[in-house]
This record gives C-alpha cells, sequence and structure tokens, in this order.
C-alpha cells in the first residue's frame, strides 16, 4: 500500500508539471488581440511566431512565462521535497520535461501548442544555473556563427543530456532529459528541412527586413 500512494504521489507532481507547462501566455494574448497565431505566420503557439505577428513586448512575455514556467515546477519540487540547489534528482527532471511536453501538448488546445524551446530552457535553469549560463552563452555563439537561431536550439538539446551523462553523471536524469530534447527535435522537422534545402529564415536577413519594414 505505501509503495501505491508514492507512486501515485509522483504521478500526480509530474502530472501537475505537465498542467504547469500547458499554460500558454501566446494563447492568452493572441485571445485578448483576438488574433488566431494558430492560422498566422508559421501557425506555433511561441515566443518567435508572436514577435512576428503580434509585437516585442508580448513576445517579451510569452518567451519569460515559457521559461519560469518550467522552472518554477522544478522549484516547486524542490522545496517540497528538500531538495538542496547543487543537487539533480530524477523527479526534477520528470517534473521540468513534463512542463515542457505541457507547452507542446497543451490538453485544452487539441494538444497543438508551442516548439516547446524556451520551456526547455527553463528547465535547463531550474536543474542547474550553471548549465543555464553555458547555455545561453552557447545558443548566441553558434546562432552568431552559422546564422541561424535554430543552430543554436539544436546545440542546447544536445548538450542537455550529454551534460548529465557525462559531466554530472546520472543515466536517469540524462534519459528524461533526452526525452525532452527528442520531442522538440520532432517539433523542429520542419526547420531541419528548410535547413537542408536553404529556406531557413537567417538571423541577419530577418533583422534587414525588419529595418526595411521601419524605413
Amino acid at each position: 500500500m505505501g509503495v501505491s500512494i508514492t507512486i501515485l504521489k509522483y504521478v500526480g507532481i509530474i502530472l501537475a508539471g505537465y498542467i504547469i507547462g500547458s499554460s500558454s501566455m501566446s494563447f492568452y494574448i493572441s485571445k485578448f488581440k483576438k488574433i488566431n497565431l494558430k492560422e498566422k505566420g508559421s501557425k506555433n503557439l511561441g515566443a518567435s511566431n508572436t514577435l512576428a505577428i503580434i509585437g516585442k513586448k508580448a513576445a517579451a512575455a510569452v518567451l519569460v512565462h515559457d521559461v519560469l514556467k518550467s522552472f518554477f515546477a522544478i522549484l516547486a519540487v524542490r522545496l517540497l521535497f528538500d531538495i538542496p540547489y547543487n543537487k539533480v534528482d530524477w523527479l526534477l527532471a520528470a517534473v521540468g520535461v513534463a512542463a515542457v511536453l505541457g507547452h507542446i501538448f497543451p490538453f485544452y488546445l487539441k494538444f497543438k501548442g508551442g516548439k516547446g524551446f524556451a520551456t526547455y530552457i527553463g528547465l535547463i535553469f531550474g536543474l542547474d544555473w550553471r548549465l543555464f549560463l553555458a547555455v545561453v552563452g552557447i545558443i548566441f555563439l553558434v546562432a552568431f556563427i552559422t546564422d541561424y537561431i535554430v543552430a543554436g536550439t539544436f546545440s542546447t538539446i544536445t548538450i542537455g543530456p550529454l551534460y548529465y551523462l557525462v559531466i554530472q553523471p546520472s543515466l536517469i536524469v540524462a534519459g528524461i532529459v533526452a526525452i525532452g530534447s527528442l520531442v522538440i527535435l520532432w517539433k523542429h522537422r520542419e526547420n531541419i528541412i528548410n535547413l537542408k534545402n536553404g529556406s531557413e529564415m537567417k538571423i541577419r536577413s530577418a533583422f534587414q527586413n525588419k529595418y526595411k519594414q521601419a524605413s
């Protein structure tokens, strides 16, 4: 009986992480603005499409919200189970990945949400702030060198599992984080195709287009 209760408790906590992750600021803002982001631009409920269709302030709100929801889900578990910040536990990773999956597959939007990268960054932040700082630096560096923001995305979702496989060895944590990485990779399959055929939007081109529109 005790084992069953413990399992139910863990399942409930992970489910709570999913529910927190399913909160969609882009959806709330689009409803307020009466703009259906699922029918415009990339048809994605995320910060990048919000930026393209609605604007910078709305995109900033979406980005902060998407990062913090997985971070706070993990923080809540740390406080609940008194897990020190310098320790990584499988439950922390599971709750964080559940939040990522909630963002990508929100139950109240027919399981069609965003691509999950910002929430994945929040997962990394919640697990290890040092890894978070390193990842942010790598995103900017890789994006600057390649001129593709998606290249920073692919670098990050690769580094996440490898960090817990090599630097802070935990096969369970690495495996759980890898689940989030693989789902995000699948959500970016169109970007991969665009990279192959040369149609993926480049960062400098995007800024030049914005400048021309403003001129």
